[in-house]
């Protein structure tokens, strides 16, 4: 009797045992955070201190156009991320369609310590509508023109140098369909850029196309520019970075010069927003809080070499010259001309 209650109790144990090893961890989930963001929004150190601090988990996201920004926020009704950076023009369109969710500005503590014309967010065009704020300022840079120093020997005083045939094949331009399309409306002398009628945007195309066969390509990102003008002889980069590529292809020891051209330079306005679907509101705001403090905003600007929006900077424009960017008149008109462009249309078929 004694043998078989030990034997009993043998096999409970080995069973306990068995059970405990099988059965399934039993642990309490990390919150996730999923950022939508610019190359240099979200540094891998930066972005470990933030997981740390708050015990979460985040993982990143980059893009390299306005044109894939909106792909990704309006695929799946925006639930497929929490906080993405975007400049006030494009905002709009997010906001238009319910993409985009109001934000609690008294969760964001750190907004009390930007500079003054950042914390007047009603003066900022874009930001706030009917009496709701969608998002708050991070970082900003006007679209100036880069030229190599040792290849062009006097700077460059137009963006229209780009469609010279002296710099025909030495020429990096940006691959997006809005921005494009304003500046060739700037040069073409529209009064409304970013609200062009039929004929102006057709006539636009035309010229596109014409700067379509001057360029060596169209790059996409900071370090894609970099590594192009490292490889070919370029001359000129249409720089949609700004201030952020003139740093890092000086910190990759080329000798470029940046300037601001007479018909004025395209400028953006970047801010962190939240997307409608987001599955923890409160934890994107705290990324954006976060993203506010003085040191993770100078990190911005010592790394990145863009302006930041908590201490002064001074980046490589005139403020007088800078044209912010605004609404447009048909995003998908833009895009549909833009791939025709790049598939190779001719002047003739616009």
């Amino acid at each position: 009797m004694r043998f078989n209650r030990i034997k009993r109790c043998v096999c409970l144990a080995l069973c306990a045992l068995l059970l405990a090893v099988t059965a399934p961890a039993v642990s309490v989930a990390r919150e996730h955070l999923r950022v939508l963001a610019w190359p240099g929004y979200a540094d891998a150190d930066l972005v470990a201190q933030f997981e740390k601090r708050f015990d979460v988990a985040v993982s990143v996201t980059f893009v390299n156009s306005d044109d894939e920004l909106w792909a990704k926020v309006s695929a799946n009704k925006s639930a497929n991320y929490d906080v993405f950076a975007v400049n006030t023009a494009e905002l709009q369109r997010f906001i238009d369609e319910g993409l985009a969710a109001p934000i609690n500005l008294s969760r964001i503590i750190n907004h009390a310590s930007q500079l003054p014309r950042f914390r007047a967010l009603e003066s900022i065009p874009g930001i706030v509508r009917d009496g709701k704020v969608y998002a708050v300022p991070y970082t900003f840079s006007e679209m100036g023109l880069i030229y190599n120093r040792k290849s062009v020997k006097k700077a460059p005083d137009s963006m229209a140098a780009m469609w010279l045939p002296e710099f025909r094949g030495k020429v990096l331009a940006y691959n997006t369909s809005n921005h494009n399309f304003s500046l060739t409306g700037l040069l073409m002398g529209v009064k409304r850029p970013f609200q062009m009628t039929d004929t102006e945007m057709k006539q636009a195309a035309k010229e596109l196309v014409k700067l379509r066969r001057n360029v060596l390509t169209f790059y996409t990102s900071p370090e894609d520019s970099v590594r192009l003008f490292k490889e070919h002889d370029v001359a000129l980069i249409f720089a949609n970075y700004g201030m952020q590529q003139v740093h890092a292809l000086k910190a990759a020891g080329m000798d470029v010069g940046y300037v601001i051209p007479r018909e004025g330079a395209l400028a953006w306005l970047d801010v962190w927003a939240v997307t409608r679907g987001a599955s923890n509101q409160q934890l994107a705001e705290k990324w954006i809080n976060y993203t506010l403090e003085k040191s993770v905003s100078q990190s911005l600007t010592k790394r990145q070499g863009l302006a930041n929006t908590v201490t002064a900077f001074q980046g490589g424009g005139a403020e007088s010259r800078l044209i912010w960017l605004e609404p447009l008149e048909d995003h998908r008109k833009r895009r549909a001309l833009w791939d025709r462009i790049m598939s190779g249309d001719s002047l003739e078929t616009f």
